[in-house]
């Protein structure tokens, strides 16, 4: 009788966590950024039916990078809590706080436990009711749970993607200057000039009265075309 094969459990944590880098390396980045009158949620996208960016509940979006399937599955599953949870309770108890908590432990029961850990990151932003109360959660491959103060960023050179934005960002931000500083610094680290219908970008709107969430246009991120 053969003996089991035989990995230290250190190893194998390492080696899922190298093999769910590359993945979402491999994934176009996601900048997510707070101003003056709410949240922007912008990313690289030339498909106009799969997208990385969503609504999930009145004052919540969802942005996701990796494997498509994979995060969508986590985005439905998502609605699907919150909805749920604000029928047996009240609206305002759906939070972007208690789906990151349930994103987190997901993904991090996946990674411990499952063969194959899932590619993915993801990010929950909460539209408060002033720019002190917004919450961005970012939630990684293997479960860790961190909350972002004013922007966050996703996916393939996210830690140059943060110092691009990081450098220029405050959180009085009009929209416009919003959509500009990161289109330039996606743009930037994917060294590449994206054409206008390349881009999916959405917003939680402060202005909007229960459900905030609305996508932007071509019009809306190329206003001077």
């Amino acid at each position: 009788m053969t003996a089991p094969f035989y990995v230290p459990p250190e190893q194998l944590i390492k080696d899922r966590a190298e093999f769910a880098r590359k993945g979402i390396q491999r994934g176009r980045p996601i900048a997510v950024v707070e101003y003056d009158g709410g949240i922007l949620l912008m990313g690289e996208n030339p498909s106009r039916s799969l997208h990385k960016i969503g609504e999930v509940y009145d004052r919540v979006a969802f942005a996701g990078v990796g494997r498509y399937n994979e995060f969508e599955m986590l985005r439905v599953a998502g609605i699907r809590y919150a909805d749920v949870k604000g029928y047996a309770y009240a609206r305002a108890d759906v939070t972007g706080k208690g789906l990151a908590n349930a994103y987190s432990q997901t993904l991090g029961q996946i990674f411990t436990h499952e063969v194959k850990p899932y590619e993915v990151e993801v990010l929950v932003a909460e539209l408060g009711d002033g720019a002190d109360d917004n919450h961005l959660y970012h939630v990684r491959f293997d479960g860790t749970l961190r909350d972002e103060p004013g922007f966050a960023t996703l996916g393939g050179e996210e830690e140059r993607l943060r110092e691009e934005i990081g450098a220029v960002h405050r959180p009085d931000l009009p929209l416009e200057e919003a959509i500009s500083i990161t289109k330039a610094a996606i743009e930037s680290v994917t060294e590449s000039e994206i054409p206008a219908d390349g881009w999916e970008a959405g917003v939680l709107d402060r202005t909007l009265e229960r459900r905030t969430f609305r996508r932007l246009d071509s019009a809306d991120l190329n206003p001077e075309t």
